[in-house]
């Protein structure tokens, strides 16, 4: 990868971070632990930010410090992570977990709000009460969800999309220094397959574009085969890849 690529995808590493933030973090020869009561990877893993150390020594205190907090190591392979932790993870027997990449787009000019869309500066207890539903995750947890969200620092916003009275599609957009990083869209079951996702991505992706960023970035699994196309369709590309490696005896 050239410097010019690793500048990027740094860049959009250290923004994603703050845009979902962990409730603590440690932070060991260039590498970035993170801690949120479990919920998540993203909030609950190893992630490269600048490697100093061999990863095969620095391994067993990862797994040392994720299991005293009663969660299962969990390591995020990104290409800042270089070419060594693979193959040192899969002579351990590690697990290959939710591939996924990370997908940018050019924000386009003059996107108009849609007023079926509400924006909030801060998410109320509506929003997740709603998100919460609309993405039926198992290992969902408002009380920490609610903490996390509140330690965003960017500017964010977060956004519900109503379609005759009733919420039909959920999101959530961070702003910082001139990229906008969407997450957590989400569509009740109901709802689901009417272009709702689409509007609020656009509302998002418009409202990032009014506040002066230039580019959006998001992250999605390789197998979210609905949002793959929506996404592509609306001027994201694959930038780069990434997975999580957790131990055989974890659960999933």
């Amino acid at each position: 990868m050239s410097e010019a690529a690793t500048a990027l995808v740094r860049a959009i590493e250290e923004r994603s971070f703050n845009a979902w933030p962990a409730l603590e973090i440690a932070v060991l020869n260039g590498w970035i632990l993170r801690f949120a009561e479990g919920y998540s990877k993203r909030a609950n893993s190893a992630n490269a930010l600048a490697p100093t150390a061999a990863f095969a020594e620095m391994l067993p205190l990862v797994e040392t410090l994720y299991r005293r907090h009663g969660l299962r190591p969990c390591v995020r392979l990104t290409p800042l992570a270089g070419p060594e932790p693979g193959p040192v993870l899969d002579d351990l027997g590690w697990q290959v977990l939710d591939p996924s990449v990370v997908m940018t787009a050019p924000l386009p000019r003059g996107g108009a709000a849609d007023d079926a869309v509400t924006l909030l500066p801060t998410p109320d207890k509506a929003w997740i009460d709603g998100y919460a539903q609309a993405s039926a995750r198992q290992d969902l947890k408002r009380d920490t969800l609610a903490r996390m969200l509140a330690a965003i620092r960017p500017e964010a916003v977060f956004a519900t999309l109503a379609e005759g009275g009733e919420p039909a599609a959920y999101g959530m957009a961070v702003l910082e220094r001139g990229m906008v990083g969407l997450f957590d869209i989400a569509t009740p079951a109901a709802q689901r397959r009417r272009g709702h996702a689409r509007r609020l991505v656009e509302a998002l992706m418009a409202w990032g574009r009014r506040k002066g960023a230039m580019q959006a970035y998001l992250q999605v699994t390789t197998a979210n085969d609905a949002a793959l196309p929506l996404y592509a369709g609306l001027g994201f590309r694959p930038l780069y890849a990434y997975d999580y490696r957790a131990p055989a005896d974890a659960p999933r």
